[in-house]
C-alpha cells in the first residue's frame, strides 16, 4: 500500500493559507492539502512579514516540522507554490532534500520564471497607488479586500514586503534539484512567458515536466478542480521528460 501524498502549499504576494484550505475537499483520494502560513497575514497578523527568501524558507521548513505528524512514520511530501510561493517552495525543496523521515516526491511551481531570471519592471518603492496598479499589472488579478480602505491600509504592507521579497530574490543555491519538478504555466499568461516557465528545466536535476493549463496568470483562483487533478496526473506519472 502506497503512502499518502501531502501537497504543501506556499501563497502568491499578499495571499495567506486560507486560499488552499477549499482545495482538500476538491482534491483526490490520497492527497493532502497541507497550506503553509507566512507571518503579516490572519492568523500571523501581528508577526513582521519576511522580506529575505533564504530567511521564509528556513521558517517555512520549521513551521512544516511542526505541522507534520511526530508518529516517526516516513512523510511522502510534493510542493506546489504560485508566483512569489514558487521561489519559496523551491528554496524549501532543497532544505528538504536533506530532512529525515521525509520523502520529497515533487516540487510544483506555477506562474513563476526560473529561480535565476527576475522581473524587469518592478513595483518595490512605488507609492501607494502606483504599487497596487503596478501589482494589478503584473497579477492580473485584485483582491477584493483592496477596496475597502481599511483592509487595505492593514494588507498593504505585508503585501510590499512580499514584492520586495520576491523582486530581491537571489537563488540560495545554483545546484540543480534532486527530486522530479514540474513547471505550470497558463496558456494565456501576460506576467510569465512559455519560454520562461519551460526554463525551469535549468534547475531540475531529476526528470522535468512542462504544462499549460488553460487561463491567465491566476487561473488557480478560477479552476482549482483541474489544477489539482493535472498535480495528481503528475505525481502518478514518474519523473518523465519536457511536456506540454
Amino acid at each position: 500500500m502506497s503512502l499518502p501524498t501531502t501537497l504543501v502549499c506556499l501563497p502568491f504576494a499578499g495571499a495567506g493559507a486560507s486560499f488552499f484550505r477549499p482545495w482538500q475537499r476538491l482534491a483526490d483520494d490520497g492527497l493532502t492539502i497541507l497550506p503553509l502560513q507566512l507571518p503579516g497575514r490572519e492568523r500571523r497578523i501581528d508577526e513582521d512579514p519576511y522580506t529575505d527568501a533564504g530567511a521564509a524558507a528556513d521558517g517555512l521548513l520549521a513551521d512544516l516540522r511542526q505541522a507534520l505528524d511526530p508518529s516517526g512514520r516516513p512523510h511522502r511530501i510534493a510542493l506546489f507554490g504560485h508566483s512569489l510561493g514558487a521561489v519559496l517552495a523551491y528554496e524549501l525543496a532543497h532544505r528538504l532534500t536533506a530532512e529525515p523521515g521525509v520523502e520529497l516526491v515533487r516540487l510544483f511551481v506555477s506562474g513563476s520564471p526560473q529561480p535565476a531570471e527576475q522581473r524587469s519592471r518592478r513595483a518595490t518603492g512605488l507609492p501607494d497607488d502606483a504599487f497596487l496598479a503596478r501589482v494589478n499589472e503584473f497579477a492580473g488579478y485584485t483582491h477584493e479586500a483592496l477596496e475597502d480602505p481599511e483592509m487595505r491600509e492593514m494588507i498593504l504592507p505585508t503585501l510590499r514586503a512580499d514584492v520586495e521579497m520576491h523582486e530581491n530574490y537571489v537563488p540560495g543555491t545554483d545546484l540543480p534539484l534532486s527530486v522530479p519538478l514540474t513547471s505550470l504555466r497558463a496558456a494565456d499568461d501576460e506576467l510569465v512567458s512559455r519560454d520562461e516557465a519551460a526554463a525551469w528545466s535549468k534547475a531540475a536535476g531529476a526528470g522535468f515536466r512542462f504544462v499549460e493549463p488553460a487561463g491567465g496568470h491566476m487561473y488557480l483562483t478560477e479552476s482549482p478542480r483541474g489544477l489539482l487533478e493535472i498535480i495528481s496526473g503528475e505525481l502518478g506519472a514518474g519523473a518523465g521528460e519536457p511536456c506540454a
